[in-house]
């Protein structure tokens, strides 16, 4: 019996998943930056990048990392206790927050973004632009099947 049949994608997405967490932990803590859980770095850079363009909101969130509000609402808040966002209410809804870096993030975002880069650029050594690409279409039909799973539940 080929090893391959015993090997189940979700649990080796989930474990390659939790060395993610830890490596981005590590590097975050070399940096001083270990108030930052793995998502908070990126996330800082998603708002970072993003808000040069438009204003973020929640739901912005919520979309680019494919998490529950709740869960989004939970990281925010763990962000904005930590100093480094802000949510300021829009003149034409005041529902709606837009999420705001301080001051404090926009200093660590360039140490962030160059460890991230860092990881990426270790965590695909060897690997060809056709395997990548090969490797992000199967991601890409993995995410549909699961989202056609959710719906049905």
């Amino acid at each position: 019996m080929d090893t391959t049949d015993r090997r189940e994608i979700g649990f080796e997405l989930r474990g390659i998943n939790n060395l993610i967490k830890r490596s981005l932990a590590q590097r975050f803590a070399e940096e001083g930056l270990e108030d930052l859980s793995g998502m908070q770095g990126p996330m800082i850079g998603f708002i970072f990048e993003q808000s040069q363009r438009r204003d973020i909101f929640q739901r912005d969130i919520e979309k680019e990392f494919n998490i529950r509000r709740s869960t989004a609402t939970v990281m925010l808040q763990n962000l904005e206790q930590k100093g480094l966002i802000v949510r300021e209410p829009v003149d034409h809804d005041g529902r709606l927050k837009k999420i705001l870096l301080t001051e404090k993030a926009k200093k660590c975002h360039m140490q962030v973004r160059l460890q991230i880069e860092r990881f990426h650029r270790e965590l695909e050594e060897g690997i060809s632009p056709q395997e990548k690409e090969e490797f992000l279409r199967i991601l890409d039909h993995l995410r549909q099947n699961l989202e056609r799973t959710e719906t049905r539940c």
